[in-house]
Order: C-alpha cells, then sequence, then structure tokens
C-alpha cells in the first residue's frame, strides 16, 4: 500500500488512522494473506502508527529517502508501510511497493540456503574442507602482526591450527574479513588487492582472496567477511554454473521472486530505489549501480530484490523451509542453521547473539542491547535493509531502505524495538 509523504509527523499519524485498514494488496500482491487489522493477529495499531510517524519525521528530515515496511503475524500480512521517494534525484517519483532495493548482506541467508541444499543433496558436508572445491584456500597461512623496536609493523605468517571447513564460511569464523572493517595489516592487504571489485569474476575473486592472509586461524573467533562471497563461488564449483543461474534455479523460480537478482534489467530500472544524501549533511555512502553489467556475482552482497520478493524468502523460512506446496530446504536442516553455531566462548559477536549458517541467531532475551525473543533469526543489508523471523511469536518484519553507512544501524534498531513493542498478546 503506498502511503502519502505527509508534511508533519502529527499529519501522518492522523492521516495513518484512516489509511491503515486499506488493503496493500490493492497495490502488491502479496504471498501471504492480509489480516483485516493488526489486533486481529495481536499486534497494536497504535504501536505500528508510532513506527509510521517515526519514518515519516525521518524521509521529512532527509535522513531517509524513501521505505517500504512490513509485519507479518500467524501467517497474515498486519502491516505495510510504503513512504517518501523511490529516488530523491527524480522528484517528485514517490516510493512504491514494488520498488526494487540493493539488498547487500541479505543476500547472505539466500546463498547460505543454497549451500545447505547441496547438503541435503549429499554433495557436501559443512565439515569438509573448503580446499575440497577451491584448492587455493587451503593454501592460504595465518597472518600475526608484529611491532618492531622502531615501531615498524610487518606479519609473520605461519599455517592455520586446522583447515577452513564449509561451517567457518557459513558462521564467519573462517578467517576471512572484511579490509574497509579495520586497520591491520591485513585489512590494508585486502583494500589494496580491491577485494569485491565489480570488475572481477567469482573466480578472480577466489584467486585474489588466496594470495592473502588469513586474519586468525579458522574457528578461533568470529569475524564478519567475504566468507560467503567464497560461498558464492564454491556454488559455481559444485553446480557447474553461475552463482546467479544456481540462485535462480534453486530458489528464485521455486519461490517466484520474480524481481531478484544480480543486474537490474532496462525494463525495471525505474523501480531501482535509489540513495540520496541527507541536506547540509556529509555524502552518500556510495552503492553500486543496479544495472552496471559487473561480472562479479557476490554471495555476500549482491542481489537487489523487492518488499514482495523478499517476504516470499521469508514466509518459506517462517514455514519451516516450504511455501505453496514446494519444500527449498527440510526442517531439521533448517533448524540446524537457525541454531547458534559460535558457541560461548568463542569471541567476536555481541553479548546475546549468536550467529547461525547465515544468520544471526537470539540467543538470550537479556544482554543484547534490543528487545527479542530467544530464538529470533536473520540479517541486515549494508545500506539500511533488514529482515527477521520470530518463531515464537510467529512474527516476520522486514524493512527496505537505502540510507547512508553512519545512519543505518540507529535506523534499524528504531524499527526492530518499535515492532517488538506491537506485540500485544
Amino acid at each position: 500500500m503506498t502511503r502519502l509523504a505527509f508534511a508533519t509527523v502529527g499529519l501522518a499519524s492522523l492521516a495513518f488512522v484512516g489509511s491503515m485498514l486499506a488493503p496493500p494488496a490493492q497495490a502488491q500482491n502479496w504471498v501471504l494473506p492480509m489480516a483485516a487489522k493488526p489486533e486481529d493477529v495481536g499486534l497494536s495499531s497504535a504501536q505500528l502508527k508510532r513506527i509510521e510517524a517515526a519514518t515519516q519525521k525521518h524521509v521529512d528530515d532527509g535522513l531517509v529517502p524513501g521505505a517500504v515496511m512490513l509485519v507479518a503475524r500467524r501467517g497474515k500480512v498486519a502491516w505495510v508501510s510504503t513512504l517518501g521517494k523511490r529516488d530523491p534525484a527524480a522528484s517528485p517519483d514517490p516510493m512504491k511497493p514494488d520498488a526494487i532495493f540493493r539488498i547487500y548482506s541479505m543476500t547472505k541467508p539466500i546463498v547460505s540456503l543454497a549451500v545447505m541444499q547441496m547438503v541435503e543433496e549429499g554433495r557436501l558436508q559443512v565439515s569438509d574442507p573448503v580446499s575440497r572445491f577451491l584448492p587455493e584456500i587451503g593454501k592460504m597461512k595465518v597472518a600475526q602482526e608484529k611491532t618492531a623496536a622502531d615501531g615498524t609493523h610487518s606479519l609473520l605468517l605461519s599455517d592455520p591450527e586446522r583447515p577452513m571447513t564449509v561451517q567457518d564460511l557459513l558462521r564467519h569464523t573462517s578467517g576471512l574479513i572484511y579490509g574497509g572493517r579495520g586497520t591491520s595489516l591485513v585489512n590494508q592487504a585486502y583494500v589494496a588487492a580491491k577485494i569485491g571489485d565489480r570488475s572481477m569474476s567469482n573466480q578472480e575473486f577466489v584467486s585474489k582472496l588466496s594470495t592473502l592472509p588469513l586474519r586468525f586461524s579458522p574457528g578461533a573467533r568470529w569475524e564478519y567477511g567475504v566468507s560467503t562471497d567464497v560461498l558464492g563461488r564454491l556454488i559455481e564449483v559444485v553446480d557447474g554454473k553461475t552463482l546467479g543461474e544456481s540462485l535462480s534455479e534453486r530458489i528464485f523460480k521455486p519461490l517466484g521472486m520474480v524481481d531478484t537478482q544480480f543486474q537490474v534489467p532496462a525494463a525495471k530500472l525505474a523501480r531501482a530505489a535509489q540513495p540520496g544524501p541527507r541536506p547540509g549533511g556529509q555524502p552518500m555512502t556510495p552503492r553500486f549501480k543496479v544495472d552496471d553489467g559487473a561480472k562479479y556475482e557476490s554471495g555476500g552482497g549482491g542481489l537487489t530484490s523487492t518488499m514482495a520478493d523478499y517476504l516470499r524468502f521469508a514466509a518459506m523460512l517462517g514455514n519451516g523451509g516450504e511455501l505453496d506446496g514446494r519444500r527449498l530446504i527440510g526442517k531439521q536442516t533448517l533448524a540446524f542453521m537457525t541454531a547458534d553455531h559460535t558457541g560461548p566462548t568463542r569471541p567476536g559477536r555481541p553479548p546475546g547473539l549468536g550467529f547461525g549458517l547465515g544468520f544471526e541467531v537470539r540467543t538470550m532475551t537479556g544482554e543484547a542491547a534490543l528487545p527479542g525473543s530467544v530464538g529470533e533469526y536473520g540479517w541486515a543489508g549494508n545500506a539500511g535493509t533488514l529482515f527477521w523471523i520470530d518463531p515464537k511469536n510467529d512474527l516476520t518484519a522486514i524493512y527496505m531502505v537505502q540510507v547512508s553507512d553512519p545512519d543505518r544501524i540507529a535506523l534499524r534498531n528504531q524499527f526492530r524495538s518499535m515492532v517488538q513493542a506491537a506485540i500485544i498478546d
């Protein structure tokens, strides 16, 4: 459902009362039926109004160009809100429910699911060394940074304590990192090597990556990085297809995800959601062009998608791995993926939040700085997108925006906290 961009928070809240119950199915064919009203599935209309009002304020202030937000519970879509502009540079082009977003790291759960499909097919095991499929990865050394008496830094290289496994890639305990998330010599080497450059093929990416050192020995700790990008290349090797072809055949076509791909075709470019700088603020974080023809199909962050498509993926997960009579993954496999695989003694994760095979998972009701239920799982994207599934409360929430790096975490946390407060039974 497309909402009008009201001038003030007060007007947004008043108009919301009259518009909220209008079925968004008029504008978008959601995979789940619409609830007549949020209270029918145990959600507070008043609290959902607050979310819309807060987001409208962000739109008015230029913090968020536009947003599509959705909450589903008990198998029904309870609330959808579409605010702001699709492209701030193409004013007055409004945001629409079918806008195509760069979902960045919300690509990771999709790729991880494809890997686990291969496990179910008997083509690999999570305990397999990555070198079985990508021999060059098995040659990587672990770097230890040394500081000499004169203050100069150097790297001491040694063999890892054990081989990197597929499980390490799935849960981010591989020793692989993101170069831009630190200043160590290893981080600097990633940046210098242009790891993640979109002009490289997935094969070229792994070949280049394998010449760099590991930040730590596999399994020693959790650190976010290019692990899922390596899984993307592993899928290509096992399936004998490009990553895009494999994901299309394994996940997108079976689920009816018609707008999810690595490149947005020309016929759909007018639907692409675009970022925009905050008025008077710092420059907008650069975002990749959705039609740049890049060879790189990033398994860790390259997909574009819509709210309707990602809801199909999330609905399949929330339904135990099946949607519309088609099972994509077994219930036991999904339970395995959404369990914590980092453990209480492995450092790197925030309090109360572990990591499974492609998903962050909630391990404690307290400790984490955000409200939530034990067993929740999901993940987010670099441009501000977010989804999570709460099996205990039978709830799914998705947040689609394209915002700047310094703003994304606070915006996602606000949305998450306010959605949790909408649960009233």
